[in-house]
């Protein structure tokens, strides 16, 4: 026959059982905070690698360009000729390792050159960079930076110009220190103007500008190089597919 417990020996069961209970509950309690712990020094520890990472690539510099309005902005390769009345913005959206940026050039460069020089149009530039995640480089960045470190020195042009005159043949393969430091000397960067270009180069002056112009375009939904703008609306290469057919698109957008 099954007898009644006793009231005490009830109350102990009761104690016990809630003694139980809350040790399994404290524990469960620190090791969920142990966890918590272990993923936030998880992240702050990516965060940082992650930060360091970028200081290594993009440098601390955030210095802007003379020719630039600021962070994001296109570089204005023209700003030191008066514009002729009513010239319209030709915006060009180029990133050096692009082989199609480099047939643009070798087809529309010298006649967009001509009609920046006249006063006929104001040419502005906008560095892509989305090639080096593509590729797994940093040439382009690197190139956009050397290109700015020689507009200091007034020859962004010559420079911008001499770097798709000589592409590497295999897209990725990139441009030596000796080859980057020739398009210089070829652009006409000579004596103390080169020491002050390479120095540029060297403290990365101007990548975080070239970085944030290859973020703010791809925000507007310009993700694909080259990206030529006329008075703000995109030239159709179909229909503008010659020098001759892009002077008359300027005359044409010149109010």
């Amino acid at each position: 026959m099954a007898t009644k417990p006793s009231p005490r020996s009830d109350r102990q069961a009761k104690i016990d059982a809630v003694r139980k209970d809350t040790g399994g509950g404290a524990n469960r309690i620190v090791v969920g905070a142990v966890v918590a712990v272990i993923a936030i020094i998880a992240v702050v520890g990516g965060v940082v690698v992650a930060e360091r990472n970028k200081q290594d690539r993009v440098g601390t510099s955030t210095a802007v360009p003379a020719g630039a309005a600021g962070m994001g902005q296109g570089f204005v390769a023209n700003a030191d000729v008066p514009l002729q009345p009513g010239a319209p913005t030709l915006d060009v959206y180029e990133d050096f390792q692009c082989p199609s940026c480099a047939q643009f050039e070798r087809v529309m460069g010298s006649t967009v050159a001509d009609l920046a020089k006249q006063g006929r149009i104001k040419l502005v530039y906008h560095l892509k960079t989305f090639l080096d995640a593509n590729l797994g480089t940093t040439h382009s960045l690197e190139m956009g930076n050397a290109a700015m470190c020689a507009a200091d020195a007034g020859k962004f042009q010559a420079f911008h110009d001499s770097v798709y005159a000589n592409m590497p043949a295999q897209e990725g393969a990139g441009w030596s220190t000796a080859q980057v430091k020739g398009f210089a000397e070829g652009a006409g960067i000579t004596g103390g103007a080169l020491d002050t270009w390479q120095q540029c180069v060297d403290d990365k002056k101007y990548t975080a500008y070239v970085e944030s112009t290859e973020e703010s375009s791809g925000k507007a939904g310009i993700n694909s190089t080259p990206t030529v703008e006329l008075a703000g609306r995109k030239l159709d290469f179909d229909a503008v597919p010659n020098p001759a057919a892009l002077t008359a698109a300027v005359e044409a957008a010149t109010k």
